[in-house]
């Protein structure tokens, strides 16, 4: 009987206007739930969704409690969870993590990185996942972004749609909702849930904005949440041409034939320094590289677009560097250098790991032969005076000749996988093979994966 109340309300048929445009993201839904009163009206909404379709219908729905343990109360939160969605009939898991606090990153941060590490481990393959997020997290979110001094791309908040690392799809179905009405809907159908006692709180910016700050806001200025998040949707929009823009030019000025990709700077050099922000900033996103700063990006532009083609430029960031040779810009990991392997005996079915990122495997239908009996098959890295006479070229010369004549980076020299038979160099993988370890028909050839 409750549910049938349910469907009549507001709340619900704004909730599933927001949620049926993004079911195809998803062969199901998997809802975060914390206990408090977001998710567990979020939860009933889920509830009273699955009650409204027919009978030949069926969306499988779970709940997902992630018990960051920061709270004496935590355990008691996940058993408030697990006998709600047993009431509702509703699948329940949980999962532990372990928020440790660390320098110059906030514990609502860490908490939250965590919180969705651990909702893409447990949910089912391919369901969509919903969050309890609303208006007023919204302007919160919006009012520390500006005290932060963010660009666009911070003030535009938080997105209805986010995309996991992983490419899990979530949702924010109540992101148009002010925080009243969901307390009201609660209310009104007597929804038990908990109180984060954490929320009273006011050294945490997020709650001495919430408690102290937009209650005086709304009362002084009628409409304030409203007219926020129109503010936000213009920025979202702007946002949005902004990115289309940056798109285009990136296409123009990338070198996809480059793994990872790179950027050609003679293209580069004909836009504004505002459209060559954009495309370097478009470029690292891709990579998935944090944003450099303002002075960090002015450094890259300085040092890429008006030094000399032959100067040695490098921009720390925090996982890597950008990095300049003749014409381009790279991003260089900096990853160490692997171990040599030596004395590989099967390479029949050899799947050497080099490193986190990358393995060495034999593939068929190369050019290089297969060793003989007597010859020891190894891969080292980073010996440049190595002498080889590449396939179809006329002579030999060293390591180092034909990389420069390729361009390949510097940099980049010392991390190719050499293959030696014995201490011939026969293939510098990824670019030629000797020209006397040949085979004609029955060849080999080891490629990175």
């Amino acid at each position: 009987m409750r549910f049938r109340v349910m469907i009549q309300t507001t709340l619900f048929k704004q909730f599933k206007t927001a949620l049926e445009p993004k079911l195809h993201l998803g062969s199901g839904l998997t809802l975060a739930l914390s206990g408090g009163v977001d998710s567990v009206v979020l939860l009933y909404l889920c509830k009273t969704y699955l009650e409204s379709l027919d009978s030949n219908q069926s969306i499988p729905v779970e709940a997902i409690y992630v018990n960051h343990g920061i709270s004496e109360n935590a355990q008691d939160w996940q058993q408030f969870c697990e006998q709600l969605c047993l009431s509702l009939d509703i699948p329940f898991k949980t999962k532990r993590v372990n928020v440790q606090p660390k320098a110059r990153q906030s514990l609502e941060a860490l908490a939250r990185d965590a919180r969705y590490q651990a909702l893409d481990e447990l949910a089912e393959q391919g369901n969509l996942i919903l969050l309890g997020q609303h208006a007023d997290d919204q302007l919160e979110t919006f009012l520390l972004r500006l005290k932060r001094g963010s660009g666009l791309t911070g003030l535009i908040a938080m997105h209805d749609t986010v995309r996991l690392s992983s490419g899990r799809q979530c949702i924010r179905p109540l992101l148009n909702i002010p925080r009243e009405d969901i307390e009201a809907f609660a209310r009104t159908f007597s929804l038990a849930h908990i109180e984060d006692e954490s929320n009273q709180d006011d050294k945490f910016d997020r709650n001495f904005l919430r408690n102290q700050i937009i209650p005086l806001l709304k009362k002084r200025f009628n409409g304030f949440l409203k007219s926020t998040l129109r503010s936000i949707d213009l920025l979202q929009q702007q946002q949005a041409l902004i990115d289309e823009i940056s798109q285009a030019d990136l296409l123009f000025c990338e070198d996809k034939n480059d793994v990872p990709t790179t950027l050609k700077l003679n293209e580069l050099k004909q836009f504004s320094e505002l459209r060559q922000s954009n495309v370097v900033r478009a470029w690292l996103s891709d990579l998935g590289v944090v944003m450099p700063s303002k002075a960090q990006m002015s450094q890259i532009l300085t040092q890429s677009l008006e030094s000399r083609e032959d100067a040695q430029m490098q921009v720390q960031l925090s996982k890597g560097a950008i990095r300049r040779y003749r014409d381009k810009l790279y991003f260089d990991t900096q990853d160490a250098n692997p171990d040599n392997i030596d004395n590989i005996e099967n390479i029949e079915s050899a799947i050497l790991v080099l490193n986190d990122k990358a393995t060495l495997k034999r593939e068929p239908c190369g050019l290089l032969r297969l060793p003989f009996e007597h010859e020891r098959v190894s891969i080292r890295f980073g010996l440049l005076k190595s002498q080889i006479k590449p396939y179809k070229k006329a002579r030999s010369n060293t390591l180092k000749y034909w990389l420069k004549e390729l361009k390949v980076p510097t940099w980049q020299r010392e991390r190719i996988p050499l293959v030696f038979y014995n201490d011939n160099l026969v293939q510098v993988v990824g670019h030629f093979v000797s020209a006397d370890y040949i085979s004609e028909d029955s060849g080999i050839s080891w490629e990175l994966t």
